[in-house]
């Protein structure tokens, strides 16, 4: 029934536990505390057996590295790099993190960050361009979601970590990175950016004409819905002093937003939907990883008209809650097609 049922790869990155790219350990209690959380009852898979043979030639060509490679390499540069490859073959989402990298994806989370302001991925070796952030130096430069970054400061990306392309990317506020960028029907051309700090304005919202309120989030961080809720009451109260004496109707946009954390996702679905609706689902072999997210609250927004945008940079979180709502007959989605994020 639900079309935003998610693939559930739980891997482990310094001991915290992975969900589709997004920490679920990472996220504070109260915000967890908008699902309700059900875990589905069926049969183990079989004990796992490794394939030795293979594991055999693994630890053969280890060995050789090891001990003939021109240069010493540390043990823990060759296990990561095995396991960064192993996680590759599996799909665009599936990735492993070390604790800087964990440490970078939390502070893309508060609000507050340095750097161009543009969310990105990799796609065939390439860092792909998932949404520019609103009001930031990627926004300000024209570039667009589909889009491919191939050069850095005249480096070429190909065979550059994700890692690697954003921290050659990140630099002091006020220094200018050259990108060379591919898009869809164009030649390559130059783009040239001011390296700023990143502050994201999670929800801005505004009354429009005919008494219907505006909502916009930027990004799904750990206060988004506590943001919505407040700006929906800020503009009920506005629309009170209107000539229709209330709000008529809502628009919530969502484009070229990136996503974010699960839990706002979950959250913002909380003020539209009636308790106990389905917002996402994950699905995966073990028994835990089969986790339904469902809604507890009540529906804020007084069940008025509700229009959701999107367009191909709404990725991820945007597409959880533009498919829930969709799904539940709560709103109607008005756009282009979304990015496709897991």
């Amino acid at each position: 029934m639900i079309a935003a049922a998610l693939s559930a790869l739980l891997w482990a990155a310094g001991g915290l536990p992975w969900y589709n790219g997004y920490s679920v350990a990472a996220e504070p209690a109260d915000a967890a505390a908008s699902a309700e959380k059900k875990v589905e009852k069926k049969a183990e898979p079989q004990a796992y057996r490794p394939p030795l043979r293979e594991l055999r030639l693994f630890s053969d060509v280890y060995a050789h590295i090891k001990t003939d490679y021109v240069d010493e390499v540390e043990d823990e540069k060759l296990i990561e790099g095995a396991i960064r490859g192993m996680l590759s073959v599996l799909d665009p989402y599936s990735v492993f993190m070390s604790k800087r990298e964990y440490a970078d994806l939390k502070i893309g989370t508060t609000g507050k960050f340095g750097g161009l302001g543009i969310e990105v991925g990799m796609e065939d070796g390439l860092v792909k361009v998932i949404a520019p952030i609103e009001d930031t130096p990627a926004a300000a430069a024209g570039l667009q979601s589909g889009d491919l970054i191939v050069q850095i400061e005249g480096e070429p990306v190909r065979g550059m970590t994700l890692s690697d392309a954003v921290e050659k990317m990140r630099g002091p506020v006020g220094t200018k990175v050259k990108l060379v960028v591919l898009r869809e029907g164009y030649d390559p051309f130059d783009v040239e950016l001011v390296r700023a700090v990143i502050k994201v304005k999670s929800v801005k919202s505004t009354l429009l004409e005919e008494q219907f309120g505006y909502l916009r989030i930027t990004k799904f961080q750990v206060n988004t819905a506590r943001l919505l809720k407040e700006k929906l009451k800020e503009l009920g109260r506005q629309a009170m002093n209107g000539p229709a004496g209330g709000l008529k109707g809502l628009v919530l946009d969502l484009r070229s937003n990136p996503g974010g954390v699960l839990s706002a996702a979950v959250g913002v679905s909380d003020v539209f939907l009636e308790p106990k609706r389905m917002v996402v689902y994950t699905q995966g072999r073990r028994e835990d990883s089969r986790v339904r997210y469902l809604t507890k609250g009540v529906d804020l927004s007084g069940k008025l008209p509700l229009i959701v945008l999107i367009n191909r940079g709404s990725a991820s979180a945007s597409e959880i809650v533009a498919g829930a709502l969709q799904d539940h007959g709560r709103a109607e989605i008005i756009g282009t097609q979304s990015f496709g994020k897991a």
